[in-house]
């Protein structure tokens, strides 16, 4: 806020020097604030303090309590909001404009960051391509929102092929931003051809590396058959019920694309949110490529299932990728936006930021 502004007076003498003097330690206090005199500007994890209306300031630091997600005063919330496609094709669309149109114009509260391990991804360059998600985690803070960093494991799909990578990975940015409160870490995007048994083995070596640096933020773990608590291969949640990673503070994800992921999907969803902390860290309107005819009436029918349960989602995906999935046009990367409104956005990117923007993504009802 400005602050306002305060006529000249005449002043004179040592009285009117004193005056003087009053005058502008006032107005330095008004400009920079209390927090300026104590902030510390010469540590990796000092950022711009969100205000007061961000998801972050409202909700401090998140960790599950039962099968939810609660924020610092132990109450359940639902966080929403949108996944980035691949750093390594689309970090174009991931810049100060569209991040102030997703804090401010869609009312966010979250954003995934979506960094592949192979794919040209992060095996090609690790030290760029852990910078750049350095970069976006300050962006999503700076505007209050909260940021899940996604180890975008796809091909192969055993996490085991990457567990070194990941080490390192998650080392680096679990030290450098452990002192925030806005992050998540989501460690193993879509396992595939693997057991439950072999993703929880490595969940169990991995989540302790992050926990040596940051041991208070949510961890989010991948479930079998692309994050299907097993449904894509014949299995069900009651694997991962009956046989749960040994650690706290942690979540399981799922992943449903509406076109494809039809009744026994959305029950799976409903039975496992019963017994174990959900997040669903990437949906889609369309087929499970991301392409084809949206089925908003199916995908509507999951929105609210998780507005019941208080269950997070996020949706794929910010970007102009020609197919249906990507929100934006193709083309408005490339022109820098426009970003805010509906103008940019393709029927599926219309229809998610309606969902995100509608009241109460933070109430607890």
């Amino acid at each position: 806020m400005r602050p306002a502004r305060i006529p000249p007076r005449p002043l004179g003498g040592t009285r009117g020097l004193l005056a003087a003097l009053l005058l502008a330690l006032a107005l330095l206090t008004a400009l920079t604030g209390p927090a300026a005199a104590g902030a510390d500007h010469g540590t990796v994890n000092s950022s711009p303090a969100p205000t007061a209306a961000t998801p972050v300031a409202a909700n401090g630091r998140l960790t599950v309590c039962g099968t939810k997600l609660c924020n610092d005063r132990g109450t359940p919330i639902q966080l929403r909001g949108m996944s980035t496609h691949g750093l390594q094709w689309y970090r174009q669309c991931v810049t100060s404009g569209s991040l102030d149109a997703l804090a401010r114009d869609w009312n966010a509260d979250v954003l995934r960051i979506s960094m592949y391990v192979q794919e040209g991804g992060y095996e090609t360059d690790p030290r760029g391509f852990t910078d750049l998600v350095h970069s976006l985690i300050e962006q999503a803070t700076a505007r209050g929102l909260y940021a899940i960093v996604d180890w975008h494991m796809l091909s192969p799909g055993d996490p085991h092929h990457n567990l070194s990578r990941a080490k390192t990975f998650f080392t680096e940015i679990a030290r450098r931003h452990a002192g925030k409160q806005n992050l998540l870490y989501e460690i193993a995007n879509e396992p595939s051809g693997v057991s439950w048994s072999r993703i929880r083995s490595y969940a169990e070596q991995l989540i302790p590396v992050i926990r040596a640096q940051d041991p208070r933020s949510p961890i989010l773990v991948g479930t079998r058959a692309w994050s299907s608590f097993g449904v894509s291969e014949g299995s069900d949640e009651s694997e991962v019920v009956n046989n749960p990673v040994r650690a706290s503070n942690i979540m399981y994800t799922f992943h449903f694309y509406a076109a494809s992921h039809r009744e026994e999907y959305l029950n799976t969803l409903s039975r496992a949110a019963d017994r174990l902390p959900v997040f669903v860290t990437e949906f889609g309107t369309q087929d499970y490529a991301g392409e084809g005819a949206n089925d908003f009436a199916m995908a509507q029918r999951y929105l609210d299932l998780m507005a019941r349960k208080r269950i997070g989602w996020v949706n794929w995906n910010f970007s102009d990728d020609h197919r249906s999935g990507a929100v934006f046009k193709t083309g408005t990367c490339a022109g820098d936006g426009p970003w805010a409104g509906t103008g940019p956005l393709k029927p599926a990117g219309v229809w998610v930021r309606d969902r995100i923007r509608s009241a109460g993504a933070l109430t607890t009802g």
